[in-house]
């Protein structure tokens, strides 16, 4: 049956930032579809927690912060994942960081904040999983989370800008080096949606009407929204895609 093939029972995922938003809603949305979850983030978890064991589904809690993650850290935290369940077939790297100021006056330390959080920790954890899934011999599915700023250039917000970008790059570079291992590299790009990361844009009524008035949808997105796009490239529906940034945004890349 091809509805089958978007179960994700027997799996684990590891999901970073998932203590609230977009990590949230994609942790959940995976239990749901059967899989048991390790959730990773600086914030509590509980409230994830709840979520994912009223789905009667297994989960693990690990409480840190991903800046300045070095390679044996990650492996670390892949290895907790491995052995508290048996095995980690999905990587969710969805923990991410914005610092707004313009270019002319934007500071080294959010610089290298950004590129730290945004783009080292997602490579030394793709890494990391990959070794331990090619090891395991059974492959493994890794989503990435891009941005409408990896196709735009955006305003007064370079670091992010740059790393997003460097997302794009980086998903359509390891699924090159690791489809032919049996590991899925894919990544979406949500469009404007209604979490506190866009809280400020959202509370700016002429900022908000312009972005409003550019979505064909009509709406802001939902985490919500992005559930169904994560399970499927984390399920075997997925198995022959490689390498795509699939953007999520009520057609604003359309427009």
């Amino acid at each position: 049956m091809i509805l089958d093939a978007f179960r994700l029972d027997g799996k684990v995922a590891l999901v970073t930032g998932a203590a609230r938003g977009l990590g949230q809603a994609i942790a959940a949305g995976l239990a749901e579809a059967g899989a048991d979850i390790a959730l990773l983030d600086r914030l509590p978890l509980a409230d994830t927690m709840r979520q994912i064991e009223a789905l009667d589904r297994e989960c693990l809690a690990i409480e840190r912060d991903l800046d300045g993650l070095t390679v044996p850290e990650a492996s670390g935290i892949v290895d907790r994942v491995a052995d508290a369940f048996g095995r980690v077939d999905i990587l969710v790297n969805n923990a991410g960081m914005i610092r707004r100021a313009p270019a002319l006056d934007f500071t080294p330390a959010d610089w290298d904040a950004s590129l730290a959080i945004n783009l080292s920790a997602p490579f030394f954890l793709s890494q990391a999983f990959a070794r331990q899934a090619i090891a395991a011999g059974h492959g493994g599915k890794i989503v990435n989370l891009a941005s409408m700023l990896s196709f735009q250039g955006g305003s007064s917000v370079p670091a992010y800008t740059a790393t997003k970008s460097g997302v794009a790059g980086l998903t359509r570079a390891l699924a090159n080096e690791w489809a032919a291992l049996g590991i899925n590299v894919n990544a979406i790009a949500p469009g404007y949606i209604a979490t506190e990361l866009t809280a400020a844009l959202r509370a700016d009524p002429a900022r908000a009407g312009a972005v409003l008035g550019r979505i064909p949808a009509g709406r802001w997105g939902t985490p919500e929204d992005v559930q169904g796009t994560v399970v499927f490239l984390a399920s075997d529906a997925a198995r022959y895609v490689h390498g795509t940034i699939l953007p999520v945004d009520g057609g604003w890349l359309a427009w």
